[in-house]
């Protein structure tokens, strides 16, 4: 069977590449995962899920940054491999993405399949050897990061889970469907929900995200 076309805009600083593997289609990814390139992530990613037939591989080992947006976008494909019965699995992992995954709690949701492999070294352990000074930066810039906005984000995942009885899975994934139907960064949607506590009401769009988000998780 042979590769898959490439989508890699000249201008982006995202590179990606699909291969059948199987039937499953693997994405291989290079660059930066942030808001810039979250619109060619996202197709990508679609794709790739819409040729496979039981799913997708990711190799995400050459990423050199990942935020919430792209998160946001893994969280949202693997909804819709599920719908399909299908899956989204990580093949390997740079430490920038698996720093992300761990630190909210998402790692478990895209275990890899047992291949006789150890999912958990194939990522950031196996290019430990190979950290260089600016890898550290960019590792160190999006854990302050992440730690910044990761209290509010928490407080506000517990507030849904006691208004709404969620767990924390079903709360996570309110919050980021919510963020994405309002195109408002995760952070800022959960201190909105965390500012309602105080008497404040959150915006008219926000509620009905919300309500539809919470709707859709209970009803699964």
């Amino acid at each position: 069977m042979p590769e898959l076309a490439s989508r890699t805009p000249v201008a982006s600083l995202l590179v990606t590449r699909l291969r059948p593997d199987g039937d499953r289609v693997v994405v291989t990814v290079r660059g930066e995962l942030d808001l810039d390139t979250s619109e060619q992530f996202r197709e990508v990613l679609r794709e790739a899920l819409n040729r496979s037939v039981h799913g997708i591989r990711l190799d995400l080992e050459a990423v050199s940054f990942c935020d919430c947006s792209a998160l946001n976008i893994l969280l949202t494909v693997r909804d819709l491999a599920l719908a399909q019965a299908k899956s989204v699995s990580l093949h390997s992992t740079s430490t920038a993405v698996e720093r992300l995954l761990n630190l909210t709690g998402a790692r478990t949701l895209f275990a890899n399949e047992s291949e006789g492999t150890d999912s958990e070294g194939t990522g950031s352990e196996a290019t430990g050897s190979e950290v260089t000074d600016g890898d550290l930066r960019i590792e160190l810039a999006q854990l302050r990061r992440a730690m910044q906005t990761r209290p509010t984000i928490d407080l506000a995942r517990g507030i849904l889970m006691a208004s709404f009885g969620l767990s924390t899975e079903e709360a996570w994934k309110v919050l980021v469907a919510a963020s994405q139907n309002t195109n408002t960064k995760l952070h800022s949607l959960a201190g909105e929900v965390v500012t309602a506590i105080k008497g404040d009401p959150l915006p008219e769009s926000v509620q009905e995200q919300l309500s539809s988000a919470v709707s859709r998780v209970t009803s699964s």
